[in-house]
């Protein structure tokens, strides 16, 4: 890899630029693709729950007071078919209702085929009575059919399951005292089951009611997906973390899905024709997102650029590059390192004195043959001394005489050490020397 301006340089090319011969580019993989204006598909992917259907749950109610004489579904959790008896209730009232619709009937029969209309009327009138009243205490039709045929007045009432399901809650047992306001049993229908996801308000353009959605499931199902619809999109974004729910409606024949599952929830949407770039060809840092742009003649340059929302495979451009641009879509992290490496050395080479790198020459450095190269040291060059400019130094003498007008010649190797001859002038003399007597000592 080569740095710096050539002849074949594009005028496009910045300080960043490089250059990589066609033969290192082979040798180090360099694929490159075209930035193109491409329909564009995304994934929504988000964690969702199971949830029960809101609109298939009933909670069973008596209309009439009464002791619960029998209970048949005894637990929380059981499965129930529709047209299954749940508990059965003696009441009072139930009993003095029916032997009114009896009397009623009676006297139907009687003044039927009076000659006086009025009486007539006022028979069918408290017949049809008596028996909107026992229907509106949930006495079926074939019960109140039965109870006319027979006559027979039953002392208990039984209720019975609506649809397929599970007993969410149970509150009686045998023996209690009910009223009409009494919760006795919540039930849930799973033939259908909601997922509960949650979309960042960013992705809420890209989904809408009847979607097509799909969900994974983890541990041992992993794989296994099922397809749903989008039902319905709530209303408020929650304040702390700006996501949205959104409903998701699966059947459920087998009664396979549970409630308060965990899923993956996976939504595809049609973002439409936008300009877009190779996920695999942008460099993120953190901070910003670039790409390594190829220019004409082997040269590379790194591009900050400006992207929307990834797609399943590219980013869309928003700014930074147009159509028609070539980027590098592998090895462009080795690109990079390089064209970081010498825009580094450039800058370096251009702060040094009598250092110019522009166009990759040296001119300006002139290095003699001969020369042995500078001593390395850890700091800048201490700054020359100018003598010129002290003052005399008071105070010191030499043989009473000051420092002034002494030349010190720069890098003067010291003089070696002398010891100065002594001064006999400035001394007192000593006399004649003594003599030795060597007729004290013996011979």
């Amino acid at each position: 890899m080569t740095a710096g301006a050539t002849g074949n340089q594009p005028a496009e090319a910045g300080n960043k630029a490089v250059h990589i011969s066609p033969a290192r580019q082979q040798l180090i993989g360099v694929r490159t693709a075209t930035v193109t204006q491409r329909t564009l598909d995304t994934t929504i992917r988000t964690v969702g729950m199971l949830a029960y259907d809101e609109t298939r749950m009933a909670q069973i109610h008596t209309k009439i007071a009464g002791w619960v004489e029998r209970l048949y579904v005894d637990y929380v959790g059981k499965f129930v078919r529709r047209g299954q008896p749940l508990f059965t209730v003696y009441s009072p009232q139930l009993v003095s209702t029916q032997n009114e619709y009896l009397l009623a009937l009676r006297a139907q029969k009687e003044l039927g085929s009076s000659h006086i209309p009025e009486v007539r009327a006022s028979a069918e009138s408290l017949l049809s009575a008596t028996r909107r009243r026992l229907s509106l205490w949930d006495i079926t039709d074939q019960q109140i059919e039965q109870l006319k045929r027979t006559g027979q007045v039953r002392r208990s009432l039984t209720l019975y399951s609506p649809f397929d399901g599970v007993v969410l809650e149970r509150n009686t047992f045998e023996g209690q005292y009910i009223t009409p306001e009494l919760t006795t049993f919540k039930l849930a229908d799973l033939s259908t089951i909601w997922v509960i996801g949650q979309i960042f308000e960013y992705e809420i353009p890209l989904i809408k009611i009847g979607q097509d959605a799909e969900i994974e499931f983890p541990y041992d199902q992993a794989g296994r997906r099922l397809k749903g619809k989008i039902t319905f999109i709530y209303p408020e974004i929650d304040p702390q973390t700006r996501r949205v729910k959104v409903r998701v409606e699966f059947p459920n024949p087998g009664f396979e899905l549970k409630p308060e599952t965990y899923v993956t929830v996976l939504i595809r949407a049609r973002a439409g024709k936008r300009l877009a770039v190779p996920k695999e060809a942008v460099i993120d840092t953190g901070a910003k997102r670039y790409v390594i742009v190829a220019l004409p003649n082997g040269y590379f340059e790194p591009r900050e650029i400006e992207v929307g929302e990834p797609t399943d495979d590219y980013f869309q451009v928003v700014g930074g590059l147009v159509e028609g641009d070539k980027v590098v879509s592998s090895a462009q992290f080795l690109i990079d390192s390089e064209s970081n490496l010498e825009a580094a050395m450039k800058a370096m080479m251009m702060s040094m004195p009598g250092m110019d790198m522009g166009g990759g020459s040296m001119e300006g450095m002139e290095m003699p043959k001969n020369q042995a190269p500078p001593e390395k040291r850890g700091g800048p060059p201490p700054p020359q001394t100018d003598h010129s400019k002290h003052e005399s130094m008071p105070g010191m003498k030499m043989d009473g005489e000051g420092m002034e007008g002494m030349d010190m010649p720069e890098k003067q190797a010291p003089a070696p050490k002398q010891v100065p001859p002594p001064d006999h002038a400035q001394h007192e003399p000593a006399g004649p020397e003594p003599k030795m007597d060597h007729a004290g000592h013996g011979q």
